[in-house]
């Protein structure tokens, strides 16, 4: 089974994805740190039950030997809502099932923190992006735990692909979240969260 872990908003300077969600959100972001495998850094925001996370490449890191994920060295315009993970108690068997290209099980750690995701070796994901991204926890450490409260709720996390019905039917029996919502047009995604001055949509 899948479960909303946390959304991605890519940007080409991080500042600038920082920037875009405080001021369309209302609130400051904290932690984050650096993926030295992938050359990119982050800041995060908790969401409750999930968090968000705005990645960027890491203009002092190394390139990467490998392309990074989330398709970003293929991005390019404004800082943008592209992305989104699903946590799994069993990434292997979720990725046995997963439509192909879902990538490559990696190991990662950062303070704390230790995790797999599945990583494309292209960097882009099934239904171009539209799919999750596929991500197991090792251990108890969970970023939702140590990020400070926002207050700020996802209400509707909703990818248009041109493919909405396969995409559908390959989340049916994996995901059960009255949030996420599959619907046909050019690819998007688009997370409408609920803040303390009323529903903001992040896209």
């Amino acid at each position: 089974m899948l479960r909303i872990d946390h959304l991605a908003v890519v940007a080409g300077r991080l500042g600038d994805g920082v920037a875009l969600v405080e001021q369309a959100l209302g609130v400051t972001m904290a932690g984050g740190g650096k993926h030295a495998l992938m050359a990119t850094h982050n800041r995060l925001l908790g969401l409750g039950d999930l968090y968000l996370e705005v990645i960027a490449p890491d203009p002092n890191a190394p390139a990467p030997d490998r392309p990074r994920w989330f398709d970003m060295d293929r991005f390019t315009g404004p800082p943008r809502l592209t992305h989104w993970i699903a946590a799994t108690d069993d990434l292997a068997a979720e990725v046995a099932l997963g439509p192909d290209g879902i990538g490559t099980p990696l190991a990662f750690e950062r303070g704390s923190f230790r995790w797999q995701k599945a990583v494309p070796d292209s960097g882009r994901l099934p239904f171009d992006g539209g799919f999750p991204a596929l991500i197991e926890w090792q251990g108890p450490a969970h970023p939702v735990q140590t990020l400070p409260d926002s207050g700020l709720r996802l209400t509707r996390l909703e990818i248009a692909h041109p493919e909405a019905t396969a995409l559908r039917a390959v989340l049916a029996k994996r995901l059960f979240d009255p949030r996420v919502v599959v619907v046909a047009g050019n690819l998007s995604v688009r997370a409408t969260i609920d803040t303390p001055t009323g529903p903001r949509v992040l896209g």
